[in-house]
């Protein structure tokens, strides 16, 4: 387990990668979740899960459950 501050961008990639088994590329965190194959909303809940358990800290959920992209979910719940 890291804190908040040591969970870069990479290691939020690397999570959703193995926790949701989601084949994710570099480019794609961006992207409207619209646009990721396989994705659904589900997978928002085990991330939320999976980041919370990554930075021993909870995640606002109300905010991320707002987030359109990879990307607006790892910095509402992993704020710099």
């Amino acid at each position: 387990m890291s804190s908040r501050h040591d969970y870069t961008l990479a290691d939020f990639v690397t999570t959703v990668r193995d926790e949701l088994g989601l084949p994710l590329a570099d480019d794609q965190v961006g992207a409207d979740y619209d646009e990721l194959p396989e994705w659904d909303s589900l997978h928002l809940l085990k991330l939320v899960t999976a980041v919370e358990h990554a930075i021993g800290t909870p995640v606002p959920v109300g905010r991320v459950l707002e987030a359109r992209s990879l990307q607006e979910f790892y910095d509402l719940a992993v704020p710099a």
